[in-house]
């Protein structure tokens, strides 16, 4: 089984060889292709690429942004299986050898989806009560439940190349939000499987998409969510997300923010 790993990058050389090494320290019963999709960074992240390049493969040049760079990948990939994964989180040891055994084991299934930790700057998990949440969220799948809040983690989530060819590749409108339109659109054609183990890794620090301000991505969700919600006749599971998952976890964030500013001894992932 042949499985294709994407890492769409753009000035991330801080990270991104604890990416490549989390990657290509995989073992297992399978083979690996992967492509660094690289957006002409000036960090020194080619050089760095340059020296993996027996391992990988890489182009640099200027794209249109993320969800482009990750169609550029999809369209260079031959695996049977497929993930992305950004330059700035990491593979858990063992992840892809659990992927293998899976969709073997699973022949009908088309994606599926593990748990997946948040880490900080410096590796360390944070914020486990976040992951125990949406581990609690992931035990059953549903779509409606899926409409009502996003809770697969996209580090963590493999399908088939098949099913891609099958729906469309990312919406390259969409800066926010690609992969739970993605797994929306999936969801349309067929159920997900579960792996039970943590597979990945995400970073979260302030400088990332959602390290920030959270809003411009909970509002993007709930935009989505509206849309499918009406697709499939369940326009009130729309504004559930907004009434529950947007303004939760909006509340939710500011809150962990004024802790993180107040300090208690501590530092904030990110400073």
């Amino acid at each position: 089984m042949r499985i294709s790993v994407i890492t769409p990058s753009f000035n991330q050389a801080v990270y991104l060889e604890r990416t490549l090494r989390s990657i290509h320290d995989q073992q297992g019963d399978f083979e690996l292709e992967h492509w660094v999709i690289d957006g002409d960074s000036t960090d020194g992240s080619v050089a760095l690429l340059e020296q993996w390049s027996d391992k990988l493969q890489f182009v640099s040049e200027p794209d249109r942004g993320q969800s482009h760079a990750l169609n550029k990948g999809l369209a260079k990939a031959t695996g049977e299986i497929i993930c992305w994964l950004n330059s700035d989180d990491i593979l858990l040891p063992g992840a892809l050898a659990r992927v293998a055994d899976y969709f073997r084991s699973h022949a009908h299934i088309r994606w599926a989806y593990g748990s997946c930790l948040i880490i900080d700057e410096h590796d360390r998990e944070i914020r486990r009560p976040i992951t125990a949440y949406k581990n609690w969220l992931a035990r059953r799948y549903s779509y409606t439940k899926m409409l009502l809040e996003n809770f697969i983690s996209q580090p963590s989530t493999f399908f088939t190349r098949e099913l891609i060819e099958t729906v469309g590749g990312i919406n390259e409108s969409l800066m926010y939000d690609m992969d739970y339109e993605l797994w929306l659109r999936f969801g349309l054609v067929c159920d997900p499987g579960r792996i039970r183990a943590n597979l990945a890794g995400f970073r979260f620090y302030s400088a990332c998409k959602t390290g920030g301000d959270i809003d411009p991505t909970l509002r993007v969700a709930y935009e989505l969510s509206r849309d499918y919600a009406a697709k499939v006749g369940k326009p009130w599971a729309g504004w559930l997300n907004y009434l529950g998952y947007y303004r939760r976890t909006s509340l939710l964030y500011r809150l962990m923010a004024r802790r993180s500013l107040l300090g208690n001894g501590k530092k904030s992932a990110g400073e």
